[in-house]
C-alpha cells in the first residue's frame, strides 16, 4: 500500500465503524420499542383521553368515471398523522437514529376506511411502512386505487359538472376514542385527465350520532368536483345532430316531383335514432333525470317527424286529382291570398295572364268561324252558304278562378263557346260540314276541359308550394330556437365552449 492511500483508508474505516455503531443502535431501538408493545392497545397516556388523528389525501389521478354503473375510480395517496405515546425515545441514547419504520401490522394504526367503497376487497390501499420519529409522531401514507360509489347526475350531459364524495372514517372507534381531524387535500401532483377537468377538492369534517351510542362518530368527506370536457362529445354527437337536423329542413326545399321528399325525411329520422341509441348506451338506466343531449335528440326527432307529416300533406296537395273537386274557398283565401302575400310568393305566369285577359283572348278551340261566300262546286254539286261574321265568345276573369280568364257566356250562347245554329247559318246539300262542325265543337270542349284541369292542378300545386315555404320558415325558426334554448340552458355552457373549443 502506498503512502498516499493511507488517508483514504482511515476515512473508509471510520465511516464503516460509524455505520456499524448506528446499525447497532437502531437494532437496539427496535428491540426496546417493541418490548411489551401491543399493537391492539390504543397508544395514549391516559385511556380516558382521545387520540387525535389528522387525515388528508393527495389526489394523483382521476382514472375513470363509469356513468352507467355510477362508480368513480381514482388514484389517491392517503395521509394519516398521529402521535404514539409508546414509540418515543431519547436520541442521545441512540446516536444517529432519528426515525424508524415499522410495518403497519407491528404497531397500532387507525382503521380508517373509505365508507362508500365499491371495491371487491373494500380496502384497496397498499399497506406500507409507518414512519416514526423520536417524539412518537407517526406518518402513514398508503397509496391505492379507490373505486367509490358516486351519484352521477346526467341532467346536463355533456355540459355537466359532477360532485363525487369520498367519505373516510374509523370503522370501529368513536369520537371519544379517536378524534379524526381534517387536513386540506393536496392536488399538486395531479395528472390531468382527457375527459374530466378537476375543479376543486374541498373537504369537511362531519359528526354523526347513532341511536346505539351517545358518542359522536366523526368522518372526513372530500368532494371531487370535476367538469366534463365537451370537445369529444361535441364533435361526435352534437355537431352531427345539428347537421342532421339541418338536413331535415332540406325536405321542404326538395321539389315534389323528385319523389324523394319522404325518403329524405325517413332517412334523417333513422339517423337521429342511431345517435340516440349511442347516447343511451353510455347513460345510466335511470328515470331521475333526462340528459340534455337526449332532450335535444328527442326534440329534433319530433321536428323531423312533424316535417314528414307536413311533407305528406304537401304531396297530397301537389298531386291532387282535378276530378276530386275545386279548392275550397277558405283554403284559397288562407293559402293563395294571405300566406302567399306574407311569403311574397306569386303564381307562375300570374302577371302574364293578367295582362293578356283585358285585350287578348284566352286560347280556346274556335274563337270565331268565318266562312266565305257560298260557292257551288260543279264537281261535287255542293252548295253551301258562309256564315255571316259571328263574333267569338268574350272572356273575363272568373270570380273563383284566382285571376284566370274564362269564357263569359251571354244569353243564348252555348257552353262550348262556338256560335249556335242561327237563322243566318245556311247549310245546303251535304251533311259533312255539319259533322265537321260537331267535331270542332268536341275538340274545343276537350281543350277547355284540359285548360280547366290544368288551372285546378296549378292551384293545388301552388298551394303545396306555399305550404312548403311556410313549413320551411316555421321549422327553421323552431329548430334554431330549440337548439339555442336546450343547449344553452346548461349552467356551464359558456365556460365549456370557451375552454374546450377555443382554448
Amino acid at each position: 500500500m502506498q503512502r498516499r492511500d493511507f488517508p483514504f483508508y482511515f476515512l473508509l474505516c471510520g465511516s464503516l465503524l460509524k455505520a456499524s455503531l448506528q446499525g447497532e443502535h437502531q437494532r437496539r431501538l427496535y428491540k426496546d420499542l417493541l418490548t411489551n408493545y401491543n399493537p391492539l392497545e390504543r397508544p395514549v397516556f391516559n385511556d380516558s383521553h382521545s387520540l387525535t388523528v389528522h387525515f388528508s389525501l393527495s389526489l394523483m389521478q382521476i382514472m375513470d368515471v363509469d356513468e352507467k354503473n355510477q362508480v368513480l375510480t381514482t388514484n389517491i395517496w392517503l395521509q394519516l398523522y398521529w402521535t404514539d405515546h409508546y414509540l418515543q425515545w431519547n436520541t442521545s441514547e441512540y446516536p444517529g437514529v432519528a426515525t424508524v419504520r415499522f410495518p403497519d401490522s407491528l404497531i397500532w394504526r387507525p382503521d380508517i376506511l373509505l365508507y362508500n367503497s365499491a371495491d371487491e376487497r373494500f380496502d384497496a390501499t397498499f399497506h406500507t411502512n409507518i414512519l416514526v420519529n423520536s417524539s412518537g409522531y407517526c406518518q402513514y401514507m398508503p397509496p391505492g386505487i379507490f373505486r367509490s360509489t358516486c351519484y352521477i347526475d346526467v341532467r346536463w350531459f355533456p355540459f355537466d359538472v359532477q360532485r363525487c364524495e369520498l367519505k373516510f372514517g374509523s370503522w370501529t372507534y368513536g369520537g371519544w376514542s379517536l378524534d379524526l381531524q381534517m387536513v386540506d387535500a393536496d392536488v399538486t401532483g395531479y395528472i390531468a385527465n382527457g375527459e374530466w377537468d378537476l375543479v376543486e377538492v374541498p373537504g369537511r369534517r362531519n359528526e354523526r350520532f347513532y341511536d346505539c351510542c351517545k358518542e359522536p362518530y366523526p368522518d372526513v368527506t372530500f368532494t371531487v368536483v370535476m367538469r366534463r370536457r365537451t370537445l369529444y362529445y361535441g364533435l361526435n354527437l352534437l355537431i352531427p345532430c345539428v347537421l342532421i337536423s339541418t338536413l331535415a329542413l332540406l325536405v321542404f326545399l326538395l321539389p315534389a316531383d323528385s319523389g324523394e321528399k319522404i325518403s329524405l325525411g325517413i332517412t334523417v329520422l333513422l339517423s337521429l335514432t342511431v345517435f340516440m341509441l349511442l347516447v343511451a348506451e353510455i347513460m345510466p338506466a335511470t328515470s331521475d333525470s333526462v340528459p340534455l343531449i337526449a332532450q335535444y335528440f328527442a326534440t329534433t326527432m319530433v321536428i323531423v317527424g312533424l316535417s314528414v307529416i307536413a311533407t305528406v300533406l304537401v304531396l297530397q296537395y301537389h298531386y291532387h286529382d282535378p276530378d276530386g273537386g275545386k279548392m275550397p274557398k277558405w283554403t284559397r283565401v288562407v293559402l293563395l291570398n294571405w300566406c302567399a302575400w306574407f311569403l311574397r310568393m306569386r303564381r307562375p305566369g300570374e302577371g302574364r295572364v293578367r295582362l293578356a285577359c283585358p285585350s287578348g283572348r284566352q286560347r280556346s278551340s274556335v274563337s270565331s268561324v268565318e266562312l266565305g261566300s257560298a260557292a257551288l262546286e260543279p264537281a261535287v254539286n255542293m252548295l253551301y252558304a258562309g256564315f255571316r261574321g259571328v263574333k267569338g265568345p268574350r272572356y273575363a276573369a272568373a270570380p273563383d278562378s284566382g285571376g284566370a280568364c274564362g269564357p263569359l257566356l251571354g244569353p243564348g250562347s252555348e257552353e262550348d263557346g262556338l256560335p249556335p245554329r242561327a237563322p243566318g247559318f245556311v247549310l245546303v246539300g251535304d251533311h259533312d260540314l255539319a259533322r265537321i262542325l260537331e267535331e270542332v265543337r268536341y275538340i274545343a270542349k276537350r281543350f277547355r276541359d284540359q285548360d280547366e284541369d290544368e288551372s285546378i292542378c296549378s292551384e293545388w300545386k301552388f298551394a303545396a308550394a306555399v305550404i312548403d315555404r311556410l313549413c320551411l320558415m316555421a321549422f327553421s325558426l323552431f329548430t334554431v330556437l330549440c337548439t339555442i334554448g336546450i343547449l344553452m340552458s346548461a349552467p356551464n355552457f359558456v365556460e365549456a365552449i370557451s375552454k374546450d373549443f377555443f382554448t
